[in-house]
């Protein structure tokens, strides 16, 4: 039986989406952040030395990093299912956009973030002006516009195709909606057209919202 270690408003939520894509039977061990740091607690790190979600365990394997759990669910029980033949075009947008939602898209969103949360830490008050111009002037003068050109580049691909690796869903649509929701929860420079179609389109799938039953509450956090 397959468990998914999951943490209250994480990209583990679209482990559980995946796992209902595929119809995959599952287990769900929740954990909750801490109120205060919004981090993982300690608990994590026994399934994992990080501590961090997602992380799943199937037997006698532990996977973490929400790539390699997605590779690993489609290879193990997609059954050819949720990715595009090997050697096609398709299969090149697919490995692509995978990779991307982690490695490109989702630094600048943690910048903001962090960035949006820096000012309201605890600080002696007379420092707090200057962090506050320090955080507003990174945002404003390089994560923002980073933001933006990848929204943009979002849209203008939603425009050549209906999802991400081509005109059908795959995968590669489960790791992307990660990103796209946070920025569009979070980053607040605007969603275009496509990108909030895309979305909604995401939102409509049974086996999404099976999956925000078994997850609990979900406010995405960045």
């Amino acid at each position: 039986m397959i468990t998914v270690h999951h943490l209250d408003n994480s990209r583990s939520q679209r482990v559980l989406w995946l796992l209902e894509e595929l119809g995959c039977g599952y287990e769900v061990k929740k954990y909750q952040r801490d109120p205060k740091t919004l981090l993982a607690p300690p608990e994590l790190k026994a399934v994992h030395p990080l501590g961090k979600a997602p992380v799943i365990t199937d037997g006698a394997h532990t996977i973490a990093e929400s790539g390699a759990i997605i590779e690993y669910l489609v290879d193990t029980y997609g059954q050819g299912r949720l990715r595009p033949a090997a050697g096609s075009e398709a299969r090149l947008r697919y490995n692509y956009w995978l990779h991307y939602a982690e490695g490109s898209a989702m630094p600048p969103l943690l910048l903001k973030l962090i960035f949006q949360r820096m000012p309201r830490g605890p600080m002696p008050a007379i420092v707090r002006p200057l962090v506050r111009r320090v955080a507003r002037g990174a945002e404003q003068g390089y994560i923002d516009p980073q933001l933006r050109v990848h929204i943009a580049y979002w849209e203008s691909e939603l425009g050549r195709y209906r999802w991400f690796a081509g005109d059908e869903f795959t995968a590669a649509d489960v790791a992307m909606s990660f990103p796209l929701e946070v920025a569009a929860a979070r980053a607040g420079v605007g969603m275009p057209e496509k990108v909030n179609a895309f979305i909604a389109r995401v939102r409509e799938r049974p086996a999404y919202n099976r999956a925000l039953k078994a997850g609990g509450p979900f406010t995405v956090l960045g």
